[in-house]
């Protein structure tokens, strides 16, 4: 009967467990074996045969035949005499192979195998799951809520594995009942206390990479790469953009027609508000870029500080910093600058807007100058040709030429 029970056993592991069969049966032949050492001091002699198929096992004990007077070590030996009984045929120096029952060994030995393997099966366990997810980090999971604590939430993964999603890594607006489903990231994989222990992140700008990954082809195919993601979780997000092929608007193909792609990772995130944004290596271009919708004036980088000055007009102050300071310290970490602003002077009576000049200057080139904030004839003028070469797609000579005409109107 007992026999039946462990059999029972195997079987109960061989279908709960992902292990695979040869680790089982190595598992199960070590189990044998170290309680046959237990008994006989050693394992060298025998021979385990499992066949998982069935669920059964065999212990086959190998013994040198040798006189009954020579006898020292039953488990090594077997006196001829004993050697008789089981065969006519046995002479000295021959081998004796016979079976052990293992229930003979009593249910202590029984009970020991049991415990040991759990034990082993435990910490193949443990081990299956921390090296399968530790390829994952930064894998997006999907697994259903099991327990609410205070400080963390247990999700359960399709094959069973814990997952933790601690408090500090959900968005402050997530609220999770029993039975959810729940979409995280993988941001960590370690051993605590003998445990594997996947730590999830909504927060993480990880997430927010995947599930743009997800929702836009062209991101997962390559075409278009996210340069840096910045975010508050559940409030606002910058997502830098830049496309290698000049047919695809980067903007565009992230946001969807009527915004289906970002739709969806809106919702995810619990309406946290996401300003896709052209990526460009000009400087004064992205700040610019980044501080959308504000319209900016003038900006001045002083690069050895780290920092850039931005210039708007004062009904445009309030838009550039955003809700709670918000917009403009998420365009600071987008950029790498730490951004001022500062309110522009109301407009000097003397100045004079850049469009007064179209019949002078061609059009193109006015539009170079204000899509870096020049709208009027003296903020070009406070600008060096250096600046303007630097800011714009405008050839020194040009610039130049408009210094001329509008330095003109001011003699």
């Amino acid at each position: 009967m007992e026999n039946i029970n462990l059999i029972d056993t195997f079987s109960e592991f061989k279908e709960l467990k992902n292990i695979d069969r040869a680790t089982m049966i190595s598992v199960l032949e070590d189990s044998f074996r170290s309680v046959l050492i237990k008994r006989f001091g050693t394992d060298e002699n025998f021979d385990v045969i499992i066949n998982d198929d069935k669920g059964d096992f065999e212990i086959w004990r190998n013994r040198e035949v040798v006189k009954d007077e020579d006898l020292e070590d039953e488990n090594l030996q077997i006196s001829l005499s004993e050697a008789k009984k089981i065969d006519d045929d046995y002479e000295l120096g021959e081998e004796v192979t016979d079976e052990v029952k293992f229930l003979d060994f009593g249910r202590r030995a029984i009970l020991s195998l049991r415990q040991n393997l759990s034990a082993r099966i435990l910490e193949l366990e443990k081990d299956n799951i921390y090296h399968a997810y530790k390829d994952r980090v930064g894998d997006i999971v999907t697994g259903e809520v099991y327990q609410i604590w205070k400080r963390e939430i247990l999700i359960i993964d399709d094959e069973g594995n814990e997952l933790i999603l601690p408090k500090a890594e959900q968005i402050p607006s997530d609220f999770f009942r029993k039975g959810d489903n729940v979409r995280a990231v993988v941001v960590k994989v370690e051993i605590r206390n003998n445990n594997p222990l996947i730590i999830l992140s909504r927060t993480s700008p990880v997430f927010l990479e995947r599930l743009f990954e997800l929702e836009v082809p062209e991101i997962f195919d390559g075409l278009i790469t996210i340069k840096k993601i910045v975010r508050v979780p559940g409030e606002r997000a910058k997502v830098a953009v830049e496309s290698y092929d000049e047919r695809i608007d980067p903007v565009g193909a992230c946001v969807g027609m009527k915004g289906s792609r970002i739709h969806g990772i809106v919702r995810e995130l619990r309406n946290e508000n996401i300003d896709v944004i052209n990526y460009t290596s000009n400087t004064q271009l992205f700040i610019q870029r980044a501080l959308n919708p504000a319209k900016i004036t003038n900006i001045k980088i002083l690069e050895d500080q780290g920092r850039a000055e931005v210039y708007l007009r004062p009904e445009e102050v309030s838009l550039a910093i955003g809700k709670g300071g918000l917009n403009i310290r998420l365009a600071g970490q987008l950029t790498g600058y730490e951004l001022d602003v500062y309110r522009e002077a109301e407009e000097d009576e003397e100045d004079v807007k850049l469009d007064e000049f179209a019949d002078e200057i061609e059009s193109w080139v006015l539009d170079e100058l204000k899509a870096i904030g020049c709208d009027t004839a003296k903020s070009v003028l406070d600008l060096s040709n250096e600046d303007l070469v630097k800011r714009t797609d405008l050839e020194e000579e040009t610039i130049q030429e408009v210094r001329d005409i509008l330095s003109a109107e001011f003699e």
